[in-house]
């Protein structure tokens, strides 16, 4: 892994101005090389004007001239005002263009989009946050929240989970947090060699694991829609109240603002009524094949 930064250091410009339809120019401060297909962006306004508040779980759309746009998470910490943070898998052209960015290029920027996570359901509860590859990425402004609130909430449980060690999102921020005392990351790979020390397997296989109050936790998961639905249903069958279940869905969303269609999944326009949404809501309509 590694960080250059060449560009303008981000500052604190203030109040947030909300969501903007017109692409604003920012600039690229930093970039990180997080895996061999995916980097985290640091990102300063170009031009004079406010960083938007947001609330964890958003997105942003991001372009590069000639090579597309695309809806991304906003992986940034929202106590830090003044920039914005994602963290961008090279798939296709614009994604390529977006990830591979350079210190001081220019990216078009418009948001924040979508409803977040639900952070107040959390308080005065038990929470278990699981995520699955760079399904990471979504729910980091979570955790960071949470952390910073942590007298708030109850018992706090992390699983994360990758393909290999070398998938693993965030290294030296996730080795930290390992660490603490006052709350426990659990994180597995599905493969590895003889150099990883850590657990071998599914999140799935984790969550037996788990503690918390079944009756009294708030559960919110991010990653590939399988892992999601099985993940819910091991949690139902520890005790977890499927309304207390929270799911992060963000598929083939092309606007942002619920006019083209492109990510509507039965009766919701995921970058409008999402991409957070209430499991019980959403999961008739996950077991429905090709919808």
């Amino acid at each position: 892994m590694s960080t250059v930064r060449d560009g303008p250091r981000p500052v604190d410009p203030g109040p947030g101005i909300g969501p903007t339809l017109a692409p604003e120019p920012y600039t690229v401060w930093s970039r990180t090389q997080d895996t061999r297909d995916t980097a985290t962006l640091v990102l300063a306004p170009s031009r004079t004007g406010s960083v938007p508040a947001f609330e964890p779980g958003q997105f942003n759309m991001l372009s590069v001239p000639g090579r597309g746009e695309v809806a991304i998470s906003i992986s940034g910490d929202p106590g830090r005002p003044g920039e914005w943070v994602h963290t961008v898998r090279s798939l296709g052209l614009a994604t390529q263009a977006i990830a591979g960015a350079t210190p001081g290029s220019l990216l078009a920027v418009r948001g924040p989009y979508g409803r977040g996570w639900p952070v107040d359901r959390a308080w005065g509860k038990d929470v278990v946050i699981v995520a699955g590859g760079v399904g990471l990425a979504p729910v980091r402004p979570l955790i960071l929240e949470l952390l910073r609130h942590r007298d708030r909430v109850g018992r706090l449980e992390v699983i994360y989970g990758a393909r290999t060690p070398d998938d693993l999102l965030y290294a030296p921020e996730l080795a930290g947090w390992r660490h603490r005392t006052d709350a426990r990351f659990q994180v597995t790979v599905d493969a590895a060699g003889r150099e990883w020390y850590g657990d071998v397997g599914l999140v799935t296989q984790r969550v037996p694991d788990a503690r918390f109050d079944a009756a009294n936790t708030v559960a919110f998961l991010c990653g590939p829609e399988i892992m999601m639905r099985l993940t819910a249903e091991a949690l139902e069958s520890r005790g977890v109240p499927r309304p207390a279940i929270w799911v992060s869905l963000e598929r083939t969303m092309q606007c942002g603002i619920g006019l083209c269609g492109h990510c509507q999944l039965g009766p919701y326009l995921l970058c409008r009524d999402g991409p957070v949404l209430p499991y019980a809501d959403v999961a008739p309509l996950l077991r429905i094949r090709g919808l």
